[in-house]
């Protein structure tokens, strides 16, 4: 089944649901109450992807998950979906190839191909009761090389990652996920209805020390329409680090 990307109140909802942000209901300690978003990285053996049109397939798949009309108030996603946002909106990358790609186009979600590199965002749900298609998948093995992208095309959002992190592919493709939910409740509604309309057009590249101290000041300045993720330090970072900074929403 393919969905449309939501207009008018549906539209509205998504909106107003990603500007409220993480309700924080989930409780660490009850795992009945953890939620995750599965993303599925498409990685085959034989012609690896390049690490940032992997990561930019990444973000944009989550990105229009959470503006599928199927997430809305009655549609078929969003019970999942609006429970996940209640939660912490954790997300999950694993790695797929061959035939175990294929069969996760079988599991609700979007998937995205930029420059030939894929990847799939799911339906959220509990993380224990991911779809065996999908939890089979390993979450280890996703590094590349990094490659060297041209400059973002100007007026384009950019999704910035913190090299100094040296974060796994997973482990970024979940944060520039997240980025690209933060991206978009930093638009105003105006603003993100004609984003969707230019076909939700943007970048991730990395950033070295010293663009990203000029982030990390317009974040403490509370610029408009820049917004860092925070991690949790779940995996890989301390907790509280500052991973993903997105700009031009």
């Amino acid at each position: 089944m393919t969905g449309a990307l939501a207009t008018g109140d549906s539209l509205d909802w998504c909106h107003r649901r990603l500007v409220a942000g993480s309700a924080g209901a989930e409780d660490p300690d009850d795992r009945s109450t953890v939620r995750s978003m599965p993303i599925v990285l498409h990685m085959p053996k034989a012609e690896p992807p390049s690490r940032t049109p992997l990561l930019e397939a990444a973000a944009r798949a989550v990105a229009l998950v959470c503006v599928d009309e199927r997430v809305a108030p009655g549609g078929p996603w969003h019970e999942p979906y609006a429970g996940w946002l209640d939660a912490r909106m954790r997300k999950i990358a694993r790695r797929a190839r061959g035939a175990q790609w294929r069969t996760a186009q079988e599991v609700d979600g979007v998937t995205v191909a930029v420059d030939g590199c894929e990847a799939r965002a799911f339906v959220p749900g509990p993380v224990d009761e991911i779809d065996p298609r999908l939890g089979r998948l390993q979450i280890g093995g996703t590094d590349l090389d990094h490659d060297q992208p041209a400059e973002p095309d100007p007026g384009i959002p950019v999704i910035w990652i913190d090299t100094g992190l040296e974060m796994s592919v997973g482990k970024a493709a979940a944060q520039v996920g997240h980025g690209a939910m933060l991206l978009m409740a930093e638009m105003s509604r105006t603003r993100l209805e004609e984003w969707i309309a230019d076909g939700c057009p943007l970048a991730v590249r990395e950033s070295g020390p010293a663009r990203w101290a000029e982030l990390t000041a317009a974040v403490r300045r509370s610029e408009p329409g820049v917004a860092a993720v925070v991690d949790a330090g779940y995996t890989e970072v301390k907790p509280g680090s500052l991973t993903v900074i997105a700009t031009g929403g």
